[in-house]
């Protein structure tokens, strides 16, 4: 039979267990209120930038528009100078300054709309082998021009995939042209290539730019992906940012492999 003093412990403990509980489901509900609170501000800000990025879009629709009358009265002046003006060398090049930023300011607008608008992923069938054929027969010119070997190596069976193929292409080409400029002082050497990366779950294809250019500093290597960060005069900055939501958009990733003084190798890794 139990005692009375142990029927007292019983009680005491009873009521120490009961405080117990109810002290941590207060603070489960405190805990679960700041969450709330949390939430619903993060919700709020992700509403209040989406908001704010349509603005901004329409915006640079709206600047486009007139940028465009600018560009074809400029082309329209130039083409209607009286001859004693064509021979002024002083008129001549401030006009053809003038156009020059004009287009400038076109492309950053560009860029802006495919960085910051909304991405419409329409994925089809795509040989990637065929592909990557039409970025290089597009790109190879300016690789020339730039005194950059451009080289493509064929994978070693077909590869089929659903993607973007614009959009792919996009991306691929912007890859083309950062490491095409991290040369331009230099020359070298790009190639351009693709593989099938096997997988019991999910097979990948991995479409990589390799360059032979200067590398990039390991404390850059975050940054580059960053809207507007860019280390080269009269860039824009967001010719990686759009390759790498491009990558995102298809559920994919970009890979950046780079060792200062001996090249970087960019990869695209696409879900097939």
């Amino acid at each position: 039979m139990m005692s009375e003093f142990s029927w007292s412990e019983f009680f005491i403990g009873a009521a120490a267990g009961t405080m117990v509980c109810l002290m941590g489901s207060l603070g489960a509900i405190r805990w679960a209120q700041k969450r709330g609170a949390v939430l619903e501000r993060r919700a709020r800000e992700a509403e209040r930038l989406a908001e704010l990025g349509t603005l901004t879009a329409g915006l640079a629709h709206e600047i486009k528009n007139p940028l465009s009358t600018i560009q074809l009265n400029l082309q329209l002046l130039q083409e209607d100078l009286p001859q004693e003006k064509q021979g002024d060398r002083r008129f001549s090049a401030r006009l053809a300054t003038v156009r020059q930023e004009a287009s400038r300011l076109r492309e950053i607008l560009d860029d802006f709309l495919r960085y910051a608008g909304r991405v419409e992923v329409e994925k089809a069938s795509t040989d990637i082998g065929k592909m990557l054929e039409e970025v290089f027969d597009f790109f190879q010119p300016q690789a020339s021009m730039s005194r950059v070997e451009l080289r493509l190596t064929a994978p070693d069976h077909p590869i089929i995939a659903s993607i973007d193929q614009r959009l792919v292409k996009q991306a691929l080409l912007n890859l083309l042209l950062n490491a095409t400029q991290a040369m331009h002082e230099t020359g070298g050497e790009i190639i351009l290539g693709s593989r099938l990366a096997p997988s019991s779950r999910s097979p990948t294809v991995l479409i990589s730019v390799t360059d032979t250019g200067p590398g990039i500093d390991p404390e850059k290597r975050e940054q580059i992906f960053k809207a507007y960060f860019t280390t080269r005069k009269g860039g824009t900055g967001l010719g990686l940012p759009i390759a790498k939501r491009v990558a995102d958009e298809h559920g994919g990733t970009l890979l950046l492999s780079s060792e200062p003084g001996r090249g970087s190798v960019f990869t695209l890794a696409l879900p097939v």
